[in-house]
């Protein structure tokens, strides 16, 4: 076998280098090297069943439960999730481990090997090495989240056996489109004709469910075909045909929406029961282990530090409600670093009523938002709070928790370069 290269730090960084653009929505060149990858294969299928999890926002905590019910009714399970925060091997998990660097690296050489001259990007490169390791570990279940969009996304290569889409709302709108009609366009490409199409969202764009009609999908949408009602302080949820699960305790991710998510979580994996069956006990169990690091992630203590990687609108929106119904007893700072594609208005007008004090900061990435956009956007919202700029994310971070006393609670968010970026850093590391 071709080892290229001896370290994953090595393969990743000549894979940023190898494609000319670093989002390539098409599905022909990695299509292709799949098939020669693993020409037993049938196209576009996996020997296992598969859930490919989209949306604009609650992808991520959908293939969270997913994966946390599978694994307690003792499934062989693969996620594969995007990005990651802290380690490139978050990305591929299989029984909720993370792939060691050999792994990826044995992954990588064998795509490479077959590739021939086909100039395969960052992602497609990860996606194809998940694929890879779910087939060769022989899983059961494999849950794929979607990277960007749906439709050209490359996990969309493989076909789902359910296709869950989360919400739709507005982000990387250069890439799907300006409206919410052609987003929900992008996001349906997931679906498939005869198979389950859920859509987790109650207010979803029309067009979403029409497009799952037209691609001769069974749409199943929250409010819908299922819900979820409260009961005595638990929850429940209700689907087709009288199916009913009662008394499930409240997720272990925080918020009201968390609720939706696990609804259509729930209702995704009940169309494999006959094939893959999940009793009521896995099903509580999962919910109170689940785990999304970076989602209103908490870090008691005095201050207390919350991080969470909300980018968009409807992100923000949640953040800010899941922060109200936060208790704190002093004042709440914020420190925010957003990217330089995010509608910075827009993320900070649902949070600039609660927030007593901002601390912006420029990204470490090559994409993030200059200090002036980030500003004027502050200038524009009804905050009326205090600011101060900050060259760079350590920055802002000490001076927030140099301004904060010991009742207050400083919020750190923007997008998963700033999560990053503050969980490495000695300031809350400690905490």
């Amino acid at each position: 076998m071709n080892l290229r290269f001896q370290t994953l730090a090595d393969w990743l960084a000549w894979q940023e280098t190898l494609h000319p653009s670093r989002i390539d929505l098409r599905l022909e060149r990695i299509g292709g090297v799949w098939q020669r990858l693993h020409p037993e294969l049938r196209p576009g299928r996996l020997p296992c069943a598969v859930i490919t999890v989209g949306g604009t926002n609650g992808k991520g905590s959908c293939v969270a439960y997913l994966e946390a019910w599978y694994r307690a009714a003792g499934y062989h399970c693969g996620a594969y999730t995007s990005p990651h925060l802290l380690q490139y091997n978050e990305r591929v998990r299989i029984d909720g481990e993370m792939a060691t660097d050999a792994e990826l690296c044995a992954a990588f050489a064998r795509i490479d090997q077959v590739r021939a001259e086909a100039s395969l990007t960052y992602f497609e490169f990860g996606t194809l090495a998940a694929l890879d390791l779910f087939v060769r570990a022989g899983v059961e279940i494999a849950l794929l989240e979607v990277g960007l969009g749906g439709r050209l996304d490359a996990v969309n290569i493989i076909d789902a056996d359910v296709a869950l889409v989360a919400s739709i709302g507005f982000d990387h709108t250069a890439w799907l489109g300006d409206t919410l009609d052609l987003i929900a366009f992008e996001k349906a490409g997931i679906f498939r004709a005869g198979q389950p199409a859920v859509i987790g969202q109650r207010d979803a764009p029309a067009r979403l469910r029409e497009r799952a009609g037209e691609i001769g999908a069974l749409p199943m949408q929250l409010g819908q075909e299922f819900d979820w009602s409260s009961e005595a302080g638990q929850w429940a949820w209700h689907g087709a045909n009288g199916k009913r699960y009662a008394a499930l305790p409240a997720p272990a991710l925080r918020g009201r929406h968390q609720l939706d998510n696990a609804a259509a979580a729930l209702c995704a994996m009940e169309q494999l029961s006959d094939r893959l069956p999940v009793n009521l006990a896995a099903i509580r169990q999962g919910l109170l282990r689940v785990k999304l690091d970076g989602r209103f992630t908490v870090r008691p203590g005095r201050p207390t530090w919350i991080l969470d990687v909300a980018h968009n609108d409807q992100a923000a929106l949640t953040l800010a409600e899941n922060l109200a119904r936060y208790p704190c007893a002093g004042r709440r700072l914020a420190v925010l670093s957003l990217l330089a594609d995010k509608d910075a208005s827009a993320v900070i007008a649902p949070l600039a009523p609660l927030i007593e004090a901002w601390h912006l900061a420029r990204s470490a990435s090559d994409r993030g938002m200059a200090l002036e956009d980030l500003t004027a956007a502050l200038a524009k919202s009804e905050s009326t709070a205090s600011y101060v700029a900050h060259p760079d994310l350590d920055q802002a971070l000490a001076a927030a928790a140099a301004q904060a006393g010991p009742d207050d609670l400083i919020l750190v968010f923007g997008s998963f370069v700033t999560v990053e970026a503050a969980l490495r850093s000695s300031i809350i590391a400690t905490v």
